[in-house]
């Protein structure tokens, strides 16, 4: 009989139990797989979102000087045209798009809009447009989500549409404008903590479709604002954008993760980054509400 020394035996089940941990264990810089399950279901026979009413809640945000901050925008043209929220870009002195690896691409024009949080960013190249369905009906539970860089990481986040809001912004950006309201209902694994940074990201419906751009949050109350849809539609019209009708497909809790790394992967929704020359301020918002455009819930 041959007999197989203790050491050799140690030295082979070593190697089975680390083939096994390798083999299982994702890389590090692995995207997520799945968000956390959600409890309720969409509602296809939910009543549709009401008109604009003078009782609907009042939003209120005191918007400070501007600072260093980052954001999301996406794209709306194939000639390098992105739509933002006006506070992630006004009083930049330098704003430009993050494409990885250090490197940023400059923004060579901004457009900023006078009757809502709203900007257009160009650079001159962009990939495809996503598919923007403003004039789709929306319904009172129906699901979105928010893509972007929240804390200027790649994140997602999902909500739920609970009515309408009137965003009323005080101090260096003073105006009043309809918006959006959705709970929170739900986040990719890993994110926690505040959204800023995912100001000026897309939010889609269920069939993939664009109906409206994040621009602020109430960590308290769990909820997520955004710009009207009809604002949206009449910046598009006031620039002479017509997004192209591309399909991202549709998304549901368990993909939309998925989804939205291969939109950030195609460049279709990017970073944005600020740069206040010469600047040192700060922003504050209403304590219970922050725009999610710069890090850490300033205006």
């Amino acid at each position: 009989m041959i007999r197989i020394p203790n050491t050799l035996i140690y030295l082979l089940a070593l190697i089975a139990v680390l083939s096994v941990i390798f083999e299982t264990s994702p890389p590090v810089d692995a995207p997520e797989s799945e968000p956390p399950p959600l409890t309720l279901p969409a509602d296809e026979n939910a009543p549709l979102l009401p008109v604009p009413s003078p009782f609907d809640e009042r939003v209120l945000v005191e918007v400070g000087q501007p600072s260093d901050s980052v954001g999301t925008a996406f794209a709306v043209g194939e000639r390098g045209v992105w739509v933002t929220a006006r506070h992630v870009v006004d009083g930049c002195g330098r704003v430009g798009i993050d494409i990885g690896r250090g490197g940023f691409a400059p923004v060579q024009s901004v457009d900023m809009s006078t009757f809502a949080d709203l900007a257009v960013l160009r650079t001159g190249r962009a990939p495809a447009a996503v598919p923007v369905a403003l004039d789709e009906p929306l319904r009172l539970g129906e699901l979105g989500y928010h893509i972007g860089y929240p804390q200027g990481r790649p994140g997602e986040v999902v909500s739920r549409l609970i009515g309408r809001s009137t965003l009323v912004t005080r101090g260096r950006l003073a105006r009043e404008e309809q918006i959006l309201t959705w709970a929170e209902n739900g986040r990719t694994r890993g994110l926690v903590g505040s959204l800023g940074g995912l100001s000026g990201g897309p939010v889609f419906d269920a069939e993939g479709r664009v109906v409206g751009v994040t621009l602020a949050e109430s960590p308290r109350r769990g909820r997520i604002y955004t710009a009207d849809p009809q604002l949206v539609a009449d910046l598009l019209l006031a620039e002479r954008l017509a997004p192209a009708p591309v399909s991202v497909g549709p998304l549901e809790p368990e993909n939309y993760g998925q989804v939205g790394d291969e939109l950030r992967q195609r460049w279709a929704v990017v970073k944005v980054v600020c740069q206040v020359e010469g600047r040192r301020s700060a922003s504050k918002a209403a304590p219970d509400t922050k725009h999610s455009g710069p890090q850490g819930g300033q205006p």
